[in-house]
């Protein structure tokens, strides 16, 4: 049963956020999905116990750290009053799933961490390609999504069978991690632009960025490994129909060139794992990284059949591209292998005082673009190019969270709070960044936002890997008001796990429900809450 406060915070939410407010029982919030609703806002504006003075030591520390089977690329998700119907611990629980690199799915006991259920889905794919990105084994890459209503967990596995890699989709039982239906293997086909047929290669293709479901389809996006095989590799997005995993008529392939003056094409969808979006009528958004390598300053892109570097805005069956947005220096960024697609799109809520609707992506280069999310922008070779608002964030393999009308930045190695201004006329003002959390890897981090309505405000943030041994990963909370000074105060920082496969950045997504904080890592989940 809703109460009230929590029925007056939906009727005002965007339809896209609804993921995550469905599950907004007193005290009881579900976070289903990556950054917790299809705009990828990362915002959790239900949290009533966290706040200014009670994230603080030694108020609130780590709870519980518990064992899992491999290094884990996922965000966790967290369901409040599942009834578990199989395994030692039957009934109701609140229950926090992790998926991991070993392809094993984890339902654990949210307040206690005990293991309620696991089932791995088979052998992970070891080192693909020689690519190192994510250890030893890529297993489940891209985190799941959760359709509550159903009780049904999405996951993409990758597995090793008699030598062959392959792609395979579940629909999960929440309650038992059984099959609802029978898994579907990842196949496609698409037609390049000589009239061959070019087929997917799950030995050359990366399942990264986190699913999605809208409108009863479930999407992925592709990308590469280390963009090795770049003569093959190519980005995709492809669909299902989520009650049957019956593949979409359609597909987006993002280079559907037939030939390359280096023979190197790509395009991936890989955003460093961020979640590919949707906005309130099911168009799907995404980032494309780099393609042409040649140092002669040749590019392929045209917009059409090659779209590298670039937001991307695709009808949802994936039949055509209804806008895009690509940098005017496309061709310089693919030379330097500086992907535009090394961040995700982030779509920021519905506003009666705000038009147009906004979008914010940003890149290696440490450009963050505003854009009009119903008409992204265009090509315009040679520049200047049609933006809303250019903000530098600091290199950024990253992506933003939102909360009340503000931006939330993480490139380099600090926080940047930016305020939207809507008058005189659109603009975004630096109001506060945090301490430098450090890590020893590519620029940016992840961050979520937890709140009470509006009331405390607190950024969550997890570094990546510094230089020591092994190497740690640590989880920060600031203030999400800044001081006089500019600065957002920082609340709370402590030890969350390790990371010792340093070849592959560490985008770790704190999660924050119910008074708790989960941060997986390598082999483990950590919980942090109120003592």
């Amino acid at each position: 049963m809703y109460d009230r406060s929590c029925v007056t915070r939906i009727v005002l939410a965007s339809v896209a956020a609804l993921s995550l407010l469905a599950g907004c029982e007193r005290h009881h919030v579900a976070v289903t999905t990556y950054h917790g609703d299809n705009l990828r806002t990362g915002w959790n504006p239900h949290e009533e116990k966290l706040d200014y003075d009670s994230v603080q030591s030694p108020h609130f520390g780590l709870l519980q750290s518990v064992a899992l089977d491999d290094q884990v690329d996922t965000q966790p998700l967290v369901v409040p009053k599942v009834v578990i119907t199989a395994g030692t611990s039957p009934g109701k629980h609140e229950v926090v799933y992790v998926a991991t690199e070993g392809n094993t799915v984890y339902a654990l006991d949210a307040n206690t961490g005990a293991i309620l259920l696991s089932r791995n889905l088979g052998a992970p794919v070891p080192w693909p390609l020689g690519c190192g990105n994510n250890g030893p084994h890529v297993g489940i890459d891209g985190t799941p999504v959760i359709h509550r209503e159903s009780g049904t967990m999405y996951v993409i596995v990758y597995t090793l069978e008699a030598g062959i890699p392959i792609y395979r989709v579940h629909a999960l039982d929440i309650g038992s991690l059984a099959d609802k239906v029978a898994p579907a293997n990842v196949v496609a086909s698409h037609t390049l632009t000589d009239g061959s047929t070019y087929r997917f290669d799950a030995s050359v293709q990366r399942q990264r960025p986190g699913l999605l479901l809208s409108k009863g389809n479930l999407y992925a996006g592709f990308g590469s490994f280390c963009d090795f095989r770049g003569d093959v590799s190519r980005g995709w997005v492809l669909g299902w129909k989520a009650s049957t995993l019956t593949a979409l008529a359609a597909n987006q392939l993002n280079d559907t060139q037939a030939t390359s003056p280096d023979t190197f094409f790509l395009s991936s969808v890989w955003m460093s794992g961020y979640g590919l979006a949707a906005d309130e009528t099911g168009s799907v958004f995404f980032t494309t990284g780099n393609s042409d390598t040649t140092g002669a300053g040749v590019t392929t892109y045209d917009g059409h059949t090659n779209i590298q570097e670039s937001v991307v805005k695709v009808a949802s069956d994936l039949t055509k591209i209804k806008s895009i947005f690509t940098p005017s220096n496309v061709g310089g960024l693919d030379q330097a292998d500086w992907d535009y697609g090394s961040g995700g799109a982030m779509l920021v809520p519905h506003s009666e005082d705000a038009k147009p609707e906004l979008l914010a992506a940003s890149g290696k280069d440490g450009r963050m673009f505003v854009l009009d999310q119903d008409s992204l922008g265009g090509y315009a070779p040679g520049g200047p190019d049609k933006y809303l608002v250019l903000a530098n964030i600091g290199q950024c393999w990253c992506g933003p969270s939102y909360f009340d009308r503000k931006i939330v930045s993480s490139g380099g190695s600090s926080v940047i709070l930016w305020k939207i201004e809507t008058t005189p006329s659109l603009a975004l003002t630096n109001i506060g960044s945090s301490a430098a959390i450090g890590g020893a890897q590519d620029g940016g981090f992840f961050t979520s936002v937890s709140s009470d309505d509006k009331r405390n405000p607190i950024i969550w943030a997890v570094s990546r890997p510094d230089n020591s041994n092994p190497a740690a990963v640590t989880l920060y909370a600031f203030k999400g008001v800044p001081s006089s000074a500019h600065v957002l105060d920082t609340l709370f920082h402590a030890s969350a796990g390790t990371w010792p496969n340093t070849g592959g950045n560490a985008n770790i997504v704190p999660v924050v429900a119910n008074a708790k904080v989960y941060v997986a890592s390598y082999k483990q989940l950590t919980i942090f809450g109120l003592h």
